[in-house]
């Protein structure tokens, strides 16, 4: 028989201190119920001796010293899973906000998920395609790849991730299943409310899976929201065979969640008043992507974070730099010039990418042609850096070929329409186009076979 908790010892933000308890674990989840009538869930996050310090995803609204009841539930935070949750919205925490009813299914996984043996892991090869050029051209994401987008306040993170979402698919060939789960933290209501709206409209919902934690909700709720998404990913990827992308945004929020509810606890903060163990609850997400042995499915991750005052060096992209594979950054000066989407090549980079592409996947050509186009628009910087000291019409001839290189490159291959779904022939030919641009012998970083194959004859 449980037992029941009658009161509460202390209650700071969202945080309550329950004394007396017996048999408490680390992570258990507790069941509130305030005034007879609301429940609520909370999570035991500290446990000294006959003391339980608890977060409440809710928040303690309403909550008093004398008008709760608690009781133990004897496990850590489960979530019901099963493919019908395929084409559903839930709130953070998993439960449906959707006005479809509960999820039907007996099957329940803790969130935290189960630690996945390195020698079990199989090394990430085939692509994603977004329909981006940008992406699928310069820093091409692999399946089991994290991938993370470095954005800044301002800038359309939200634009493209819902443009990602309608366009992301294994390729005009594969067979395959696939679905996407999507996990927001922290947005307005007017930013939930165009992902909600721009899906139905596209008709990608009945393969997204929608998990929408919203500003007015509590801030104890961020730091479940990306545990639960990935629970279900999981269980799609790992038990349904499926390949599924999970993008996450925004993972700043989701750090300064973790921010406030540290300093509550009073812990001593770190860089910035970050907890110390930021790094570590950010793997702990991170390093649920990737490909088990036995499984036909893929977990792969593209969390977007938005960079405090477009500093790369903060915390938050920092660590998350250490931790994936590679990143894609979005630049302001772009975004000034209105080219969508502004993602700015030379930073950007996928490490993974060499083992996902080429012949057999997408096309021989790709990696050198890809790694031409970032020595060219390198060469376009310089010749840009020249022209500001001593005027355009005083460049050599190549340089002033390098710059009208680099200004079709920015408005014709970066930008794109918000609806333009390229395929991966489209990126590559249009790739070999703005090459014509430039004389024969600039491609240094080519095989003269690639060359005399698809370098345009009108160039010549």
């Amino acid at each position: 028989m449980a037992i029941e908790y009658l009161g509460l010892s202390n209650i700071n933000g969202p945080l309550v201190v329950l004394e007396g308890v017996q048999d408490a674990f680390f992570d258990e989840i507790v069941e509130f119920v305030v005034d007879g009538r609301t429940r609520k869930l909370g999570r035991i996050v500290e446990v000294d001796e006959d003391k339980a310090l608890i977060q409440v995803f809710e928040g303690t609204e309403n909550m008093s010293l004398g008008n709760t009841h608690t009781k133990l539930t004897g496990h850590p935070m489960e979530v019901k899973v099963s493919a019908d949750m395929l084409g559903r919205t839930f709130n953070g925490i998993g439960q449906p906000i959707d006005g479809l009813g509960p999820i039907r299914s007996n099957d329940k996984r803790d969130v935290n998920g189960l630690p996945l043996n390195p020698v079990r892991r199989e090394y990430p090869r085939n692509y994603i395609r977004t329909g981006i050029s940008a992406i699928d051209g310069l820093t091409t994401l692999i399946r089991g790849q994290k991938l993370p987008i470095f954005s800044g306040n301002g800038l359309p993170h939200d634009q493209l991730a819902a443009q990602i979402v309608k366009q992301a698919s294994l390729g005009d060939n594969s067979d395959e299943e696939f679905a996407i789960v999507f996990g927001a933290m922290g947005v307005k209501h007017d930013v939930a409310e165009f992902f909600r709206k721009t899906f139905e409209e596209s008709g990608v919902s009945d393969h997204v899976c929608m998990f929408l934690n919203l500003a007015n909700d509590p801030v104890v709720e961020r730091l479940i929201t990306p545990k639960v998404a990935l629970t279900v990913a999981e269980y799609l990827a790992f038990e349904c065979n499926m390949h599924i992308l999970v993008i996450l945004t925004d993972m700043t929020s989701f750090a300064e969640a973790m921010r406030e509810v540290s300093s509550s606890r009073g812990e001593i903060p770190s860089r910035k008043g970050y907890p110390g163990y930021l790094y570590s609850e950010l793997a702990t997400i991170y390093e649920r992507a990737g490909i088990v042995e036995g499984a036909n499915g893929s977990v792969t991750q593209l969390p977007i974070l938005t960079m405090p005052n477009d500093d790369i060096t903060h915390p938050i992209p920092d660590l998350t730099g250490y931790i994936t594979e590679g990143q894609i950054v979005l630049e302001r000066n772009l975004h000034g010039q209105s080219i969508y989407p502004p993602i700015s090549i030379l930073p950007s980079l996928s490490r993974l990418m060499k083992d996902g592409i080429g012949k057999g996947y997408t096309r021989e050509d790709h990696q050198a042609l890809a790694n031409q186009l970032f020595s060219s628009y390198a060469k376009v910087g310089e010749a840009r850096n020249l022209a500001s000291v001593i005027g355009e019409d005083e460049l050599s001839k190549i340089d002033k070929q390098y710059l009208k290189f680099g200004e079709e490159f920015e408005k014709r291959y970066i930008g794109q329409g918000p609806a333009e779904n390229r395929t991966i022939q489209e990126t590559l030919d249009l790739g070999w186009e703005l090459l014509r641009l430039l004389p024969r012998e600039e491609l240094d970083r080519i095989d003269t076979k690639l060359i005399e194959q698809y370098y345009p004859r009108e160039a010549d």
